[in-house]
């Protein structure tokens, strides 16, 4: 358990105070869930098999979404800028937000992810801006996939695990999510300004990215994702141990730990049928609002952070705050006002 625990110290902060760390996120933490899941014991070849292939989907989904990119390049940049003309760009950029965060639910937070890449991509954006909009939107989406069992991996170990309906999410937390959805939208309309571009129709707005920087950020996506469910499967009996059987409002907050472990991991340790719907709610908001707050939180986050290039400390210096005062207010919201 010590052991697990300087394991989860690493993960939390060298990110942030080693260059070498930060710029090689990928290799450090696929280095960590191998310590972590050594450290259990429980590394053996059903849980190298997973990590072999739990990775494949998002890394296909991001290798296509690069090729197309780099084929249709031209003519996706002049349609998301006639809608940002047609809008004006703080308008677009808002709308993009609200939409990509209910979508996501249909149409998975990974499509969502490569969507918005794709828009931010072609937006003629500042540093400040595109991260704060990258993270804003990634938020929502980690949000708003999960009101279907389609959205996302959390919401689909929910719903089995819980043996539910379809729109069973939909009813417990879509009254607290989709709120949230459209505050983010508002405050991405104040806090993100794009510049004006003239003639931007006609600009190429993004450099053509190579065959082999397109393949080898599928690769670094691949080995984050594996690193991913290392950790995950590594610190499981930790969470057994320590996490399992407390009170909902400590597990609220304890769930921060989701900014940096798969959500999904924790909410099929955490999640059972016996509990009430109060319980599983406030599980379930504490995992997703947490996973919006690090990288390593959520899938969009990774997506997005690996094809726009933004470290990880720049992302927590945004991020963080953002998760810190969207967990405040949903416990005043369940623990306080209810």
């Amino acid at each position: 358990m010590l052991g697990l625990l300087i394991v989860l110290i690493l993960v939390l902060f060298l990110p942030f105070t080693v260059k070498k760390v930060e710029h090689n996120l990928e290799i450090f933490l696929f280095i960590m869930g191998v310590m972590a899941a050594s450290m259990s014991g429980i590394m053996d070849r059903e849980l190298i098999e997973k990590a072999l292939v739990d990775p494949l989907k998002i890394t296909a989904a991001v290798l296509i979404a690069g090729l197309i990119c780099k084929w249709l390049q031209e003519p996706l940049e002049n349609l998301i800028l006639s809608l940002t003309n047609v809008l004006s760009p703080r308008v677009f950029c808002a709308i993009t937000v609200i939409i990509l965060g209910l979508a996501s639910s249909i149409i998975t937070a990974i499509i969502a992810a490569i969507i918005l890449v794709i828009i931010i991509n072609t937006l003629p954006l500042d540093r400040q801006s595109e991260i704060r909009f990258t993270i804003l939107a990634c938020f929502s989406i980690g949000l708003g996939a999960a009101l279907t069992p389609i959205g996302e991996p959390l919401s689909t170990v929910t719903v089995s695990k819980l043996n539910e309906d379809f729109f069973y999410l939909l009813s417990l937390i879509g009254s607290k999510i989709i709120p949230a959805i459209l505050v983010y939208g508002a405050v991405t309309f104040f806090l993100v300004n794009p510049r004006n571009r003239k003639n931007s129709s006609l600009e190429s707005v993004n450099k053509v990215e190579s065959y082999p920087e397109i393949m080898f950020r599928s690769f670094k996506i691949y080995l984050f994702v594996m690193g991913l469910t290392f950790l995950g499967a590594g610190f499981e009996p930790l969470i057994n141990e320590y996490i399992l059987g407390l009170q909902p409002i400590l597990l609220y907050w304890i769930n921060m730990i989701s900014a940096v472990l798969d959500n999904a991991t924790l909410a099929a340790a955490e999640i059972s049928p016996a509990m009430s719907e109060e319980t599983i709610r406030a599980i379930l908001l504490g995992l997703l609002i947490s996973g919006g707050m690090l990288i390593p939180g959520n899938i969009p986050n990774i997506i997005a952070a690996g094809k726009l290039n933004i470290t990880s400390k720049e992302w927590a210096q945004f991020g963080v705050p953002v998760g810190l005062i969207t967990m405040t207010a949903y416990f005043i919201l369940l623990f306080i006002l209810s």
